[in-house]
């Protein structure tokens, strides 16, 4: 038996093998190349990744604490370990409950910068939760000094950490700890921790 083909002319022949050469070269052509006109999503992601100190901001906020700390992370390997990364993975780690790594993080931030507010109150707010309430009450003293006296919240954090050195066992009925995590350039957000 003869195959099909084998009895058609060789011009119509031809046609066919270059048809056929053409619908599979189609194929080939993938939508991963990045085609304009392809409905289809690129293979690689071309435009700018979003900063990862901001994702990091709203992922705290959201109380997505493990999450913000890898995008701090990011932010580090993209940025350096700023003072503004460093106040931030220390806050993230305060977060979520590790005191001891949340205070190398906070000392490297004020050693990095020793005006950044946000780091020395932060730092006070560990050494709160770790017992040492004398060295957070200076630390709370340094950061209130720094803030000219304006922020309500850090005012608070010093006259918790004093009561709590003039009375160990002093517990206020309401007694809420507060940590001031920056999220921009002079910006910054009150969380209260239950």
């Amino acid at each position: 038996m003869r195959p099909a083909l084998s009895i058609l002319p060789p011009a119509l022949r031809a046609v066919l093998a270059l048809g056929l050469v053409l619908g599979a070269s189609a194929c080939l052509q993938s939508p991963l190349k990045g085609d304009p006109a392809s409905p289809y999503a690129p293979g690689a992601a071309r435009g700018e990744g979003v900063d990862g100190l901001i994702v990091g901001h709203r992922l705290m906020a959201a109380g997505e604490y493990e999450l913000a700390l890898k995008a701090y992370y990011r932010a580090a390997a993209e940025h350096g370990t700023s003072v503004d990364v460093l106040s931030a993975i220390g806050s993230a780690d305060l977060k979520l409950g590790r005191l001891g790594q949340a205070e190398q993080i906070l000392r490297r931030a004020v050693e990095t910068d020793e005006t950044f507010v946000p780091a020395w109150n932060n730092l006070g707010v560990v050494l709160m939760e770790r017992g040492k309430a004398a060295e957070a009450a200076r630390v709370f003293q340094t950061a209130y000094a720094l803030d000219s006296g304006e922020s309500d919240a850090i005012r608070q954090n010093l006259r918790l950490a004093l009561a709590k050195m003039e009375k160990p066992d002093y517990a206020p009925p309401e007694d809420k700890s507060f940590s001031l995590v920056r999220r921009g350039v002079g910006e910054y957000l009150l969380l209260t921790k239950q």
